[in-house]
């Protein structure tokens, strides 16, 4: 294996250079923040609070909730410590002394948005005492497009146009629209879901400290008018109709790994709506309340259970308790010790055991329970991946059932989430995009029929319409819709299925979220040729690049496939940058984002070549030129994303058609430009690009060697010619009812089949097997246990992902190994048939990695919807396992 070594350590060599200045200017991406930035009073010791206050020389301490700090400026009117009226003041009275000018907070301490990364962009912000923003900077963000591809001053130039605004003004991502009182901000190319994540950051925090500050005046809802319903409930039928609700936080969802019982279990309800006071307290409870509480008073009652607690452990007398606090739109309502009454048991029949519970008085005029609110749950949250604790919060809406509200629920036009905004704003060009994936997909299932009307003189049929595809994807996907998918995509998706799954991570961007069901479904058809031959927007454009170059006269120069045993050797490349990626990648996913810039995708058409560091254009040039007179050098040798569509292009449904002839002839082969077919004629999948030259070849009765000869045969025999079958041959003569019928083989009964599937895919072993020494399988044996009992402990969630990851490739070098000793096949064709081929290390290797991956997402996925995985965490009599 030194032929694969020595390439992939130059590679990292070149690299690591490569990316080097991408490294040191990181900025804000990822920065290190003090942990006491969100728990210390002194918040302006660890940020810069002067850079978004011009002018001030003094900060207070953290204060309010949300918390904000006040900015001072000193007097300059002072002389000899007397006021403008020559009144002696306190020269120590410091606040006397200064003038508040502005406030500044940071934007985890107000919301929580992630942006397209699934983290939020930390922001700090700065706002006078008229609510306009005076300075805006970016700490932190975790935006692997605003790593290496977008330069980071694209978002502080972004930033930098809120300057001068007022918080409370409407301004969106977008062109200006003054009929609506709609203020427009430009976007970031290429990243929309970030600025617009950023947007509602900047906007719902300063607009959340100037109502509470006083500059924005809270909005006065009706309050709600209730019907006189008799009767009481119980708890379930409470439930069922809404007027409890239920707030839940696993423990795998803060990071502490999953248990036996949730982190926090929460049961809340109002309790001033008459049926639900009685049923929740009784009628003597409720009575009492209500005689407690004064005129636009609101009374929530808690019940919990869990390992974790509403209350707080820090909770000190003339303090808040913050764990919880109720959210209606964007006004926030905490509670202090005098908003907390004790709740001596439920009166519900049914109501469930509880650990802690609490009634807890809202006292603002701002309230109405005629309208939906949201109780929040805040914790820390570990990330782990990194260890990192982060504050986020768990919410679950509570609206009151519409038959105790006189006249209904009022009608309530909830804001859209961000990536509907984005379908939207962009729905004409999703429907171009979906078409022509449409077209493209349509043009590639009909190949058949292009390739018949195409001869090797003239392939104007097949080659037309893929160069439509090209062109179109350079311009129309790449330039203009930036829909390029990337191999940092797939790392995405790795950690998503192993940490947590955002969906609104993936459809924050339409045409690639699009673009990747495409992709994800092909290479069970096609394998992943019809993505990488004739729709990536870079191959496209390399594919291009080299055909244009021979018509311009370089085609003498052009060398238009390497030495086999040099191909041979270098298309491993791309699987070792894709192994090594993906390994980075749980080491650190910042490490293998900045890796993945091998890819050149960014470069041509997120950023634009000339405005990359001369390193980035150097590597893009070098791409370029090489493409001028190599095929598809990158396609070929060094691309991790076709590497990673090549694993699953084992199981593709339909092959390209091959004949007997096919061995001893190489008439394709010397043709092939992706240097795809081996000796022996076979083509292999994952190599294959789909040129469909070897397709034409096949129909060609003037080029294909076995078709030439029949033809002449028959011209001299002046017998005629007939059409060419499926097969690739003359249709015979002799009619076929004259011919003998070959007896059908016999097909097994549907359950005979399941099981052969079961057998084959599940157990690497054959009666083989039994032929080894004892000890060797006694060994395979107690490896099966393990790996089975390492599989249901990382799925119970009791070990690390890095743990099961390394049982899982390992257990996949075994089985390679005793595949081809045992079971050296894989299958060709469709995946209900039986046609089986021999295979090569790099066919089983490819067929034992998808399938097990698969496998286990499968079984995770079961025992995850069925509760088996909730049961094993409970079980005590497992504990002695974990």
């Amino acid at each position: 294996m030194d032929y694969l070594a020595r390439p992939i350590a130059c590679f990292l060599a070149i690299l690591c250079f490569y990316c080097a200045p991408g490294l040191a200017v990181a900025g804000s991406y990822e920065a290190p923040l003090p942990v006491q930035l969100s728990t210390d009073p002194d918040l302006c010791a660890y940020v810069p609070c002067k850079d978004v206050m011009p002018g001030a020389d003094g900060f207070s301490k953290r204060m309010g909730k949300p918390a904000y700090v006040e900015a001072y400026q000193s007097r300059k009117d002072k002389h000899d410590g007397k006021d403008d009226h020559g009144d002696e003041k306190d020269k120590h009275d410091g606040k006397d002394d200064r003038k508040l000018i502005g406030y500044v907070f940071l934007s985890t301490d107000v919301v929580d948005i992630p942006a397209y990364s699934g983290k939020p962009v930390v922001t700090l912000i700065g706002m006078d005492t008229k609510g306009i923003i005076t300075g805006v900077r970016v700490l932190k963000h975790s935006e692997p497009i605003l790593l290496v591809g977008i330069p980071e001053s694209q978002l502080t130039k972004f930033v930098k146009q809120y300057l001068g605004k007022f918080v409370g003004d409407k301004i969106e991502v977008g062109t200006s629209r003054p009929g609506e009182g709609m203020i427009g901000v430009d976007a970031i190319s290429g990243a929309t879901v970030t600025v617009i994540a950023e947007n509602q950051v900047i906007l719902r925090s300063g607009l959340e400290v100037a109502r509470q500050v006083g500059i924005v005046k809270p909005t006065i809802r009706p309050q709600a008018q209730f019907k006189d319903i008799p009767g009481t409930l119980d708890w379930q039928a409470l439930l069922d109709e809404g007027s409890v609700q239920e707030l839940k936080v696993k423990a795998d969802e803060i990071g502490q790994g999953p248990g036996g019982q949730p982190y926090i279990d929460i049961y809340f309800g109002y309790l001033n709506e008459p049926t639900i006071g009685r049923s929740v307290l009784g009628e003597h409870g409720y009575a009492s309340l209500m005689s407690k509480l004064k005129p636009g008073e609101h009374a929530i009652f808690l019940i919990a259970n869990g390992t974790g607690s509403f209350k707080g452990s820090g909770f000190v007398r003339g303090g808040i308790y913050d764990r919880v606090l109720v959210s209606q739109d964007i006004d926030s309502f905490t509670f202090r010790d005098l908003d907390y009454l004790n709740l001596y048991g439920i009166e519900a029949a049914g109501a469930p055991r509880y650990k802690e519970s609490a009634i807890f008085i809202i006292r603002s005029p701002t309230f109405s329970a005629a309208y939906p609110w949201s109780l929040v749950y805040l914790a820390n949250k570990i990330d782990r991946q990194t260890g990192t604790k982060t504050f986020t919060s768990f919410d679950r809406e509570y609206w009151l059932p519409a038959r105790y509200l006189e006249g209904g629920r009022p009608e309530i036009v909830k804001p859209e989430a961000t990536w509907v905004k984005v379908w939207k704003s962009r729905k004409i060009e999703v429907v171009l995009f979906l078409l022509w994936l449409i077209a493209a997909g349509t043009v590639y299932a009909l190949r058949d029929k292009l390739v018949r009307r195409s001869t090797m003189k003239d392939t104007r049929w097949k080659e037309i319409p893929r160069y439509l595809l090209w062109v179109s994807s350079i311009g129309f996907v790449g330039f203009y819709l930036l829909a390029v998918p990337s191999i940092t995509q797939v790392l995405t998706w790795f950690h998503a299925i192993l940490f947590e799954w955002r969906w609104e991570l993936f459809l924050s961007d339409p045409f690639v979220f699009l673009f990747w069901i495409f992709i994800i479904v092909t290479p069970f058809f096609w394998g992943r040729g019809m993505f990488c031959g004739w729709m990536c927007p870079y191959g496209s454009l390399a594919e291009l690049v080299y055909h244009v170059a021979g018509k311009l006269g370089l085609k003498r120069y052009q060398r238009h496939l390497l030495p086999q045993n040099w191909h041979d050797r270098l298309k491993w490349i791309k699987y070792g940058i894709f192994t090594i990626l993906l390994a980075v990648s749980f080491y650190s996913m910042g490490w293998a984002e900045k890796l993945a810039e091998v890819e050149p995708f960014k470069t041509t058409f997120l950023v634009g070549v000339w405005n990359r560091s001369w390193p980035f254009v150097t590597f893009w040039t070098v791409l370029i030129v090489a493409s001028a007179f190599f095929e598809r050098p990158f396609c070929k040798y060094l691309c991790p994303l076709g590497a990673a569509l090549a694993v699953p292009s084992t199981f593709r449904w339909w092959g390209l058609k091959r004949k007997a002839e096919c061995g001893p002839c190489a008439a394709c082969q010397v043709g092939c430009g992706s240097q795809a077919i081996d000796d022996s004629g076979r083509i292999d999948q994952r190599e294959c690009l789909l040129c469909l030259d070897c397709q034409v070849l096949y129909y060609d009765t003037h080029a294909c060697p076995p078709l030439a000869k029949e033809r002449k045969r028959r011209t001299k025999a002046s017998e005629p010619l007939t059409a060419i079958g499926a097969d690739g041959y003359y249709i015979p003569i002799v009619p076929f009812s004259a011919r003998p019928t070959p007896a059908a083989a016999e097909r097994p009964s549907l359950p005979a089949f399941i099981g052969q599937e079961f057998f084959d895919h599940l157990f690497p072993w054959s009666r083989k097997v039994f032929q080894q020494p004892v000890l060797l399988q006694a060994t395979t044996f107690a490896l099966t246990v393990l790996v089975t009992w390492v599989w249901v402990l990382g799925a119970a969630g009791r070990i690390g992902p890095g743990i099961v990851l390394g049982w899982w490739l390992g257990w996949s070098a075994y089985e390679l190994v005793v595949r081809m000793r045992c079971k050296p096949y894989v299958k060709d064709g469709p995946w209900w048939g039986r046609n089986l081929r021999p295979a090569s290390w790099a066919d089983m290797a490819a067929y034992v990695g998808f399938k097990n991956l698969l496998i286990a997402a499968t079984l995770f996925l079961i025992m995850k919807g069925t509760g088996i995985l909730d049961v094993l965490q409970g079980l005590p009599a497992l504990q002695w396992l974990y």
